[in-house]
């Protein structure tokens, strides 16, 4: 799956930013164990809001992505600020057709019927200048099946994939849309002819793959990312 950012380099520049050099104490400074900071780095899914936490004077851009100055008082320019004339990096929202449409539709985590359909116009617009392409939209996700790649309540960007299913590389995340439910899932096909196999990241039992016939699916989209709601 493809990210806004490495997970690992921002946990690095966090390092960097404390002056530490080992993981030990780099999860006493984010209050939790190594076992569970050695999980965020095995599966590429951080907890944000405790990252965040320890950037009261770290610039955001910089933690993100590598680029300006390591602090806020250097003078970078922050989301939402134009001095400096620096291209912001960090995603923006706006209602003035910048960027690609926000759909406040949900894409389970799981295979629950899915009553709201609010596909017609979008709620806002994301301005990020790697999703800003033609086909991408934005939508939410709820549910926990895909955890910890995907969490409940993440916004993802998606793009419309048009080739036949059995075309598209298999093992990647993509949005399937069915007459009754809409749902996030890893794609291969199955042993049975005519069908895919979705297979969730959450490995608790209550969440197992399922195969269904390609010839329910309506709409296929790839998932070409995630991130937490930062405004």
């Amino acid at each position: 799956m493809k990210t806004f950012y490495s997970k690992q380099d921002v946990l690095n520049r966090l390092k960097e930013a404390y002056n530490i050099q080992k993981d030990t104490d780099l999860a006493g400074l984010l209050g939790i164990s190594k076992s569970t900071l050695s999980n965020w780095v095995s599966r590429d899914s951080l907890d944000y809001d405790k990252v965040f936490s320890k950037c009261e004077h770290i610039n955001i851009d910089w933690l993100l992505t590598g680029r300006g100055s390591m602090l806020k008082s250097e003078g970078v320019p922050l989301m939402g600020d134009k001095e400096g004339g620096k291209e912001e990096v960090l995603p923006e929202i706006n209602y003035e057709y910048k960027g690609a449409p926000y759909y406040n539709v949900d894409f389970i985590g799981g295979f629950d019927l899915v009553l709201n359909d609010q596909t017609r116009n979008p709620d806002y617009y994301i301005n990020f200048a790697p999703y800003n392409k033609e086909g991408v939209i934005w939508c939410n996700i709820t549910g926990h099946s895909m955890e910890p790649e995907l969490n409940n309540g993440d916004f993802i960007v998606m793009k419309e994939m048009h080739s036949p299913i059995q075309y598209l590389p298999a093992g990647e995340i993509y949005g399937i849309i069915t007459e009754d439910y809409r749902t996030v899932k890893r794609i291969r096909m199955a042993d049975q002819k005519g069908f895919v196999r979705l297979i969730p990241t959450n490995k608790s039992p209550e969440y197992a793959e399922q195969e269904i016939p390609v010839e329910m699916i309506r709409k296929v989209y790839a998932v070409l990312g995630s991130m937490h709601r930062l405004f």
